[in-house]
């Protein structure tokens, strides 16, 4: 066996003295990576918070030994957490979920994920997940059918936060694949907060397909001269300034005038949905209630369309200030010197609104706005299709 030269540190002395931990193996040492122990607690029945903690109880009360091995590190998670992880293996070691003749590994992170539809708030969307894991583990269940677990996921939610949930999770999961595709439009002027929900509303809903007005005008700028279509060369709120736009009304010219042209590119991106059957989230104040023709898309997708406002002026200029200190970095947007413009675009956007009968999200509260608009479109779908749980369970 080799020896070590007098005077040369273990590496326990030289994992301590730099302040890290490392797991040694037959493989050798690694350091201790606190998201893999997170993960796998999780895996064990651990919500993500129970098992954060740990993680770090762990990393502190191991840290100062500086190297340790991989039955060390599991006797202290046990000595912490107890009979809690002894003898819980990872489920997706046992459980398999099949659906026409294939399986795939049972992940609550999947599980909640799709649960998220119901238009709940993560952890309860964790601990329904959870549960349902721990009811399988119990039974000694190794197989499950999908349509077996969307029953149980059903009834468990139905137990704990009643039918109208329940009921969400269901009309959702029937337009997974969908005979048309859901277009969700989401319009409101600058620094209402639609593009972050209209990120969070697809993430909760697994929609992919996110755009963002902001983009298919960029495109334009780039085919459309300033000479030729002055207006999408500048900012809705000051597009008027482009045209050479006068009198009161001269910011709603100027704002419809650039919405208009952009208009153009929003009905190309829902044509390539239906023609691709992949259900879509638009957002951008260039979606304006009644510039377009919706009746078009009536009979090959279901639109969905809201309008997203703030009418605290208050929360508008907090909102601007702080977007200004995000995008120091970035060109400046000089929101606060045009948030009267800003507001004269929300207003007409609001009697727009009112005019064709496109619901209002008043952006005070981002989880809530979020769960709102995730239970409007499960409730529009509902009443498009009509609603038979047996059916569809």
């Amino acid at each position: 066996m080799a020896t070590q030269p007098r005077g040369t540190p273990s590496r326990r002395e030289t994992g301590a003295r730099r302040g890290r931990l490392l797991i040694e193996d037959a493989a050798g040492s690694r350091p201790f990576m606190r998201g893999i122990l997170v993960h796998s607690l999780m895996a064990r029945g651990l919500s993500f918070e129970e098992a954060y903690d740990a993680a770090n109880q762990v990393r502190d009360r191991l840290r100062e030994q500086g190297v340790v091995t991989r039955a060390e590190l599991a006797r202290t998670v046990v000595e912490l957490l107890g009979d809690r992880v002894r003898g819980h293996a990872p489920s997706r070691a046992g459980i398999q979920v099949t659906r026409r003749g294939r399986g795939t590994a049972f992940s609550k992170g999947f599980l909640s994920q799709s649960l998220l539809a119901a238009a709940i708030d993560p952890n309860d969307a964790f601990d329904v997940a959870r549960q349902i894991e721990l009811e399988l583990l119990k039974r000694g269940v190794r197989e499950i059918d999908r349509r077996e677990l969307r029953r149980l996921a059903y009834e468990t939610l139905e137990g704990r936060l009643g039918p109208e949930t329940a009921e969400r999770y269901l009309v959702w999961r029937a337009f997974e694949q969908p005979d048309h595709p859901v277009i969700l439009l989401l319009g409101g002027t600058a620094g209402a907060g639609k593009t972050a929900l209209a990120l969070e509303v697809g993430h909760r809903l697994g929609i992919h397909r996110v755009i963002s007005t902001d983009a298919i005008r960029q495109v334009m700028r780039i085919m459309l001269s300033p000479e030729l279509m002055p207006a999408i060369h500048a900012s809705s709120y000051d597009a008027h300034k482009a045209l050479g736009a006068t009198g009161p009304d001269a910011v709603i010219e100027g704002f419809l005038a650039q919405a208009s042209v952009v208009s153009v590119g929003v009905g190309a991106m829902m044509d390539r949905a239906v023609a691709e059957n992949a259900s879509l989230i638009l957002d951008g104040v260039s979606i304006v209630p009644g510039l377009l023709d919706l009746d078009a898309w009536r009979e090959s997708a279901h639109v969905i369309f809201l309008l997203v406002a703030t009418l605290d002026v208050d929360a508008f200029r907090t909102r601007f200030q702080q977007r200004a200190r995000d995008e120091e970095r970035r060109p400046p947007h000089r929101y606060l010197e045009n948030l009267d413009a800003i507001l004269q675009v929300q207003d007409h956007l609001l009697e727009l609104a009112e005019q064709h009968d496109v619901p209002i999200v008043d952006n005070e509260s981002f989880d809530l706005s979020v769960l709102s608009i995730i239970r409007h479109v499960t409730g529009t779908l509902r009443k498009s299709r009509g609603f038979d749980a047996a059916e569809l369970l």
